[in-house]
């Protein structure tokens, strides 16, 4: 009765089962996984935000298949703020960055062709590609005192039937930036080839040490569909609205929008009075950005004091985002310590297969936790895994 691509396997895993016995337990816990900002005690400029989502226009409908001007003026000017120029005509609006890979999927792939993602990377891809009957194909992430892309790999991994090379930057959950010169061999790739980059940007406001990168939507070398939206660049996850950004060689830009629109037309999203609320909305940004990246300098600094005297565990290095990749020894797998943990502890943590890391001996860390929280959860998990091994 149920279409192939839907024979996912959809039983709860371990560890998840783990995580509802402690939640339905009612014992406390330390949640080292938090990655909703609107859990996690920020001071959101509430009175600003609600008024935006009642502007009078909005009442009124408008369509405009790549969304209203104005919003999409709005999204143009947060990119001159990072040093783009990017016309508001290359813009499309979407619910979701979720919605957002659907068009880029519909628009670069036909059923059975192959779309190139980084590993490790965020486990929603999977579901994303199976819906649009795409096939995702790894390539590697690498880390050597910081993480690179292994263009070996990559180039191993393209085939005919390659449509995309996917970046994330910074990638989740590795908090690898994409450098210059990597940019230079993706677009070699991609002209060579005749692919298109997909890069996800929802991170770009959170550098950790290094001035703010660039940007893709800035990218000539290659056509580029650059995505974001107001979930991480205002920590507004709840109100959803999102954009896909082209830039590249101006002929493949002009046809890919004109192929956009049409599928844009065809969803008919987002809302009205959303759009008309993103001009004032991404103008919170700036206020919500310093607090998460506030945040996220704190609990760093809690966690490196904390493994500066460990004898077993060690932070790997990274450039920006909201999370921490943590080397613990191997003695056991993720899954197993990451249940005990939770179990034994209270401390709840991402297990890296999650997140397709390639052996054991990797737990996520999420570093906007409330930080007498993630203090707490850092002492009891180095306490156990130091004890055990």
């Amino acid at each position: 009765m149920f279409a192939r691509r839907t024979q996912w396997n959809l039983a709860t895993n371990r560890h998840a089962q783990a995580v509802e016995r402690a939640r339905l337990s009612g014992c406390p816990l330390l949640d080292l996984t938090a990655g909703n900002p609107t859990a996690v005690g920020l001071a959101y400029e509430d009175a600003r935000i609600l008024a935006a989502l009642q502007h009078p226009q909005a009442l009124t409908y408008e369509p405009a298949p790549l969304g209203l001007l104005p919003a999409r003026q709005a999204v143009a000017a947060y990119y001159a703020g990072h040093g783009v120029t990017l016309p508001p005509e290359h813009i499309v609006l979407t619910v979701s960055t979720s919605e957002a890979y659907t068009y880029c999927f519909r628009l670069l792939c036909d059923p059975g062709d192959e779309v190139l993602v980084p590993s490790p990377s965020y486990p929603l891809f999977d579901f994303l590609a199976d819906i649009q009957d795409v096939r995702l194909v790894p390539y590697e992430l690498v880390y050597d005192h910081g993480w690179q892309i292994e263009f070996e790999s990559l180039a191993r991994a393209i085939t005919p039937r390659s449509r995309a090379i996917m970046v994330v930057h910074p990638n989740n959950p590795t908090g690898h930036f994409t450098r210059p010169w990597e940019l230079d061999r993706l677009n070699h790739l991609c002209r060579e080839h005749e692919l298109a980059l997909v890069a996800d940007e929802v991170f770009l406001d959170n550098p950790i040490s290094a001035p703010a990168p660039f940007s893709f939507a800035d990218n000539q070398g290659a056509l580029t569909f650059t995505l974001s939206g107001l979930s991480k660049i205002c920590a507004l996850p709840q109100i959803k609205v999102a954009w896909l950004a082209a830039s590249g060689p101006s002929e493949l830009v002009a046809e890919a929008m004109a192929k956009l629109e049409v599928i844009a037309d065809t969803y008919l999203s987002p809302n009205a009075p959303i759009q008309w609320a993103i001009p004032e909305l991404l103008s919170t940004g700036p206020g919500i950005q310093r607090q998460l990246n506030q945040r996220v300098a704190t609990n760093l600094a809690t966690f490196d004091e904390a493994l500066s005297t460990a004898r077993l565990v060690t932070r790997l290095a990274f450039d920006a985002g909201w999370y921490a990749v943590l080397r613990t020894p191997a003695a056991r797998s993720d899954e197993e310590l990451a249940i005990l943990l939770l179990e034994e502890d209270g401390v709840l943590v991402h297990p890296g297969h999650f997140f397709d890391f390639p052996a054991a001996g990797y737990l996520v860390l999420s570093l906007i936790t409330p930080p007498e929280d993630f203090a707490e959860g850092i002492r009891r998990l180095l306490h156990r895994i130091e004890s055990f091994v």
